[in-house]
């Protein structure tokens, strides 16, 4: 098995960057949601209540990214630093945590606000914000960026095939907005891992991650799936205790550099 792709999503919710190398630390894969999107009540923003989020693209660019909008050419490319610096503070609500941030820009409010129609600000979450990953499943103290719950999401191309075997319409692995996605061994084969090593970083697979209508987003077109596919399909045959689960929650053990081509290698099973 192999390490296909790599991706970071610099603000949570928005579109990734494809990567051919990362650095792993704590919290995810660095620059990975360090930023997020909050409404007027300082309230975490996503594309559950605000699919048009979809249609802000990320690209690469010096020390940062650039948003453009895929529908409005009129607004022009708008540069976002990876880090932000600490002129203004507050507090973000992220499903049950608070967590200290920095605001971004005016400007940054202003262009966000236009291109989604509603009222939004940018935060960024700097080194001294701690977020933990949910304690009963935390024994190391993890930290997790403002991702929903764990630090990286890992899903091997096998498990999109299969599911995709299944679908009139087969759908991209952009879905899922995974950070690890490897080649090789059999469809759902994580599902059962515990430790295993990428290249020079090792992993713990914590739990199999539970699927939400996110999913059903065209991520091109921002348009939900009428017939609320693939989490229908996926919902026939990967349910566990209420949850639809696909691809595992991933915390790292011992942090370092990742490369696409990386040999992937499990070292224990959890069964």
């Amino acid at each position: 098995m192999i390490l296909q792709d790599l991706y970071i999503y610099p603000v949570k919710s928005l579109g990734g960057i494809r990567l051919r190398e990362a650095t792993t630390e704590t919290r995810g894969l660095r620059y990975d949601r360090r930023w997020v999107l909050v409404d007027t009540h300082n309230q975490f923003m996503t594309q559950r209540q605000t699919p048009a989020m979809a249609l802000l693209r990320v690209a690469p660019a010096h020390n940062g990214f650039l948003l453009t909008h895929a529908q409005r050419p009129d607004l022009r490319p708008l540069y976002i630093p990876f880090e932000a610096t600490p002129e203004h503070t507050l507090f973000v609500t992220i499903w049950d945590d608070m967590v200290f941030g920095w605001r971004g820009s005016p400007a940054a409010d202003e262009w966000l606000t236009e291109a989604l129609g509603r009222t939004c600000k940018l935060v960024y979450m700097p080194d001294m914000a701690r977020r933990d990953v949910e304690p009963a499943l935390n024994p190391e103290g993890q930290l997790v960026s403002f991702a929903d719950g764990y630090p990286f999401l890992l899903i091997g191309q096998s498990a999109l095939d299969e599911l995709n075997a299944r679908l009139a319409d087969p759908v991209p692995m952009d879905r899922f907005r995974p950070n690890l996605v490897f080649s090789g061994g059999p469809a759902f084969g994580e599902d059962t891992w515990e430790q295993f090593r990428i290249g020079e970083v090792i992993f713990r697979a914590v739990r199999a991650c539970g699927r939400c209508v996110l999913t059903t987003i065209d991520q091109q077109t921002a348009r939900k799936s009428p017939s609320s596919e693939p989490l229908r399909t996926l919902a026939g045959y990967r349910t566990v205790d209420g949850k639809v689960l696909f691809g595992q929650n991933v915390t790292v053990s011992r942090t370092g550099r990742l490369r696409v081509g990386d040999v992937v290698e499990v070292l224990s099973l959890k069964w």
